[in-house]
């Protein structure tokens, strides 16, 4: 983009980008004729003003009427806390407000964390209180069948029983009985005439 060298224009934002390797960087550029001033603001302090240090260091540089500036924050900002980059000459601002999401820190993450585990406490609470309230209705389920099982084992044994008994034989021999043959003539002796 040429510039005609006697023309005016307004600051302006042209690119802007953040990256987080070992330290969080974020870029601006501005073009402008003058040469925009570029300045980072964070919880309305200027960062890298004075050489105080505040975690932060400010690297600008101007070619022509571009002026690309970069921000290096040490440490990690708290959730939601605004970057402005500035861009200023004489003829206007302009800027852009970048809004900085802590890793360690993000709400989002947070609150599912904490919601799973109450879920998981409340919900092994809540399967432990009724497992409990159901144990004497297992407990009976459970002798229910030991009782028909051992009902089923006692008839058994006694099938097997009866069939290994086989039919009732007294096992000792019977003597035989005398017996007495009489004639006719004699067994109407016997009886006596009415």
């Amino acid at each position: 983009m040429a510039v005609p060298p006697n023309s005016v224009a307004p600051a302006r934002l042209v690119s802007s980008s953040c990256s987080l390797e070992k330290v969080l960087k974020c870029s601006c550029s501005f073009h402008g004729v003058p040469v925009p001033y570029v300045r980072w603001w964070m919880k309305g302090d200027i960062l890298g003003i004075d050489n105080m240090y505040d975690g932060s260091q400010v690297t600008t540089n101007h070619l022509g009427s571009w002026t690309n500036s970069t921000v290096s924050l040490a440490e990690m900002p708290e959730m939601g806390t605004s970057l402005l980059c500035e861009g200023k000459n004489t003829h206007g601002v302009h800027g852009m407000s970048i809004v900085l999401m802590s890793i360690k820190s993000s709400l989002v993450t947070q609150t599912f964390i904490n919601g799973f585990f109450q879920g998981l406490a409340y919900g092994s609470i809540a399967t432990a209180l009724l497992f409990l309230c159901l144990i004497p209705f297992i407990v009976k389920h459970i002798r229910r069948k030991l009782a028909k099982k051992i009902a089923v084992i006692k008839a058994e044994r006694n099938t097997k029983d009866r069939k290994c008994q086989g039919p009732n034989v007294d096992l000792k021999p019977e003597e035989p009985e005398e017996s007495t043959v009489m004639s006719s003539s004699e067994s109407q002796r016997l009886d006596p005439l009415p």
